[in-house]
């Protein structure tokens, strides 16, 4: 069975990770999922931002976590990515609104306004000054969508396995990805996580350790393997019949597949 290709940070190797028009650009390569990174803002509102702070995505100072939304709202989160564009006459006029900081709401509605099933993976970020109320606001927020149970287009990622348990109590059915840094960690996280957990190993991780996926596999977890951007890398995943990979370049992982 073909694997799911899902967005990482959207169609990030073209485009500035995180903003509506990298996410729309992976929606138009035929992407069957979108992954996100989610922090809380000083108001409480989820944000699909990677880092804690600003200076890699909007090359200025500044902490996610002590800032309010409309604050954020007026950065430029995708100049980063190409700061020479402007000097390029024949580049499309740019629409800003696609290139601001994106809320996980509007990145939901995205997905459910779309003409075709489309899957979410929302990863929450820990450690945070928030702690628990990072997952609270994500199911709480999953639950105006209807997506709160069994049946979900969503899941939740966390290298965190006491946020992965919060979820679970949350949200009894949400399906969880404990995602796996480091091969050494997997035998203690074996023990613990849940039975239909699935299981999240880096792609590097599989290549250097090359039992790992075999052992996760023969676990009874299924595999879903980030960040898979070549030939070689998603060859590996077929192998071991991973259901999910998360792509920079979800076009090209597609037209691998059609292959």
């Amino acid at each position: 069975m073909r694997p799911q290709v899902v967005a990482h940070r959207g169609a990030s190797e073209d485009n500035a990770e995180h903003t509506l028009r990298a996410y729309v650009a992976a929606l138009d390569a035929g992407a069957d999922g979108l992954e996100c990174d989610v922090r809380l803002t000083a108001d409480g509102h989820l944000v699909c931002v990677h880092d804690r702070d600003l200076r890699r995505t909007a090359s200025r100072p500044g902490v996610i976590s002590t800032m309010e939304l409309a604050d954020l709202d007026q950065l430029d989160f995708a100049s980063w990515k190409h700061p020479w564009a402007d000097l390029d006459d024949e580049a499309p006029e740019r629409d800003e609104e696609l290139d601001t900081v994106l809320t996980l709401r509007k990145l939901l509605e995205t997905a459910a306004d779309y003409d075709r099933r489309i899957e979410v993976a929302i990863e929450t970020k820990h450690p945070t000054r928030y702690g628990g109320l990072v997952e609270r606001r994500v199911v709480e927020m999953l639950r105006d969508f209807g997506w709160a149970g069994l049946g979900s287009p969503a899941r939740v990622m966390s290298f965190s396995y006491t946020a992965l348990q919060r979820v679970e109590r949350l949200a009894p059915g949400l399906p969880v990805v404990m995602l796996v840094e480091r091969a050494h960690h997997w035998p203690m996280l074996r023990r613990v996580i849940g039975e239909d957990w699935i299981v999240g190993p880096g792609i590097v991780e599989l290549q250097e350790h090359p039992k790992l996926g075999r052992r996760i596999v023969d676990s009874g977890h299924d595999l879903h393997v980030w960040t898979v951007n070549t030939q070689d890398e998603l060859d590996l995943c077929l192998e071991l019949g991973v259901k999910a990979v998360i792509s920079d370049r979800p076009a090209y992982m597609r037209e691998l597949l059609d292959r």
